[in-house]
């Protein structure tokens, strides 16, 4: 076996051995089986909510397992080809197992840092807002763009996204929107998508044809359930309803059905116009309250250097986190990881994973940035 090909053997091993510490296989097996118990009571589904966490957890723990296994069992499986085919003088079948080797290196890392999505709230559904940033229609444009960059990255994941509140631009796109997130680990993936994202373009509002540079900020947080504990005096929260905006069906702008609430301590304010019932509007923003309160200790506890609220933050020069150049040439480039594609089109329509998993792995390793790709 080549040298090469025996340390990305060793590599994978390796890999594989830390998945097994981090899943711990005995206690994972053994709570699978408890959850597969607690799916055939009925009396499961007289909870919505806690049934619905419990097959998350459930389908989660299977997919691990199951992956875990399959990993094994192919690095086995090619291991063996590579050793008929050096016993037999085929070349091209030693080639073939080299490239899955290769394959299985990727999946094993993307694994590895998977498991590492172990912090308090990592598991939990999500808030995802977004937000134009000065600039008017352009600006408004390129956020309903950002919107749907991550709609379409949650719907690849299989997760499921529900609109919670849009405010329309004036003449295209949003001012802001906020959406809900539903699936495993969704927030530990989103939340170094937090920050100001730039875009560089020829404008299709300009009749000159003439470049510009617009912003937009993003907003994660996560959906804190009952392990959760979050106090807030209601005296420290004002109250307004309104008509909801945007889109909504026949009762838009005709019932007072939206609701927002101003917890006035912080000055975090949160807004909701997702059902026609104010009722049900109002519970859903107290949790998304609850939700941004318990990130803002979150935040004070690991001593991140970020605003309370992003959104609030200076949405322009000198904050973005992330840069979409697509005039005079093309690339997405991550200035906090390095990390950059000339693939725009990929990444706008939600191929968002290369950069996700660049910052969990500088997050929970360190080390300076390192340039993937560098196109320029």
């Amino acid at each position: 076996m080549r040298a090469e090909t025996q340390n990305l053997v060793s590599e994978i091993k390796q890999s594989v051995g830390l998945l097994r510490r981090h899943l711990d296989v005995d206690a994972a097996t053994q709570r699978l089986a408890e959850l597969n118990k607690a799916a055939e009571d009925p009396n499961l589904w007289n909870d919505p909510v806690k049934a619905q966490k419990a097959m998350r957890e459930r389908d989660a723990l299977e997919d691990q397992l199951k992956a875990l296994a399959r990993i094994e069992q192919d690095l086995e499986d090619n291991l063996m080809l590579i050793e008929l085919g050096e016993t037999e003088g085929d070349s091209a079948t030693v080639a073939d197992a080299e490239v899955a080797l290769k394959g299985l290196k990727g999946e094993v890392s993307r694994r590895e840092l998977e498991a590492l999505l172990s912090g308090e709230a990592d598991a939990n559904d999500c808030y995802l807002e977004v937000h134009a940033g000065a600039g008017g229609t352009e600006s408004q444009d390129w956020a309903s763009i950002l919107l749907r960059m991550y709609v379409r990255w949650a719907e690849k994941k299989g997760y499921k996204v529900d609109w919670l509140e849009e405010s329309e631009g004036d003449g295209a796109g949003i001012k802001s929107a906020t959406v809900q997130i539903k699936g495993h680990n969704a927030y530990g993936w989103l939340k170094s998508e937090n920050g100001v994202h730039r875009l560089v373009r020829i404008s299709p509002f300009d009749a000159n044809a003439r470049r510009h540079t617009s912003f937009a900020s993003v907003v994660v947080y996560p959906v804190v359930d009952d392990n959760i504990k979050i106090e807030i005096n209601e005296k420290d929260v004002r109250t307004d309803v309104m008509r909801s905006g945007g889109a909504g069906g026949q009762h838009v702008n005709k019932t007072e059905s939206a609701v927002r609430l101003t917890h006035e301590p912080s000055g975090i304010v949160v807004k909701c116009q997702q059902d026609r019932s104010q009722h049900r509007n109002r519970a859903m923003a107290w949790d998304m309250l609850r939700a941004k309160l318990f990130e803002r200790e979150v935040k004070k506890r690991e001593a991140v250097a970020e605003a309370e609220q992003d959104a609030k933050t200076d949405i322009g020069w000198g904050h973005q986190i992330r840069s979409y150049v697509l005039q005079p040439y093309q690339m997405v480039k991550d200035l906090r990881t390095g990390v950059s594609t000339s693939d725009s089109a990929g990444v706008l329509d939600g191929d968002l994973d290369l950069f996700m998993q660049a910052a969990l792995a500088q997050k929970a390793f360190g080390g300076e940035p390192v340039v993937v790709e560098d196109v320029e």
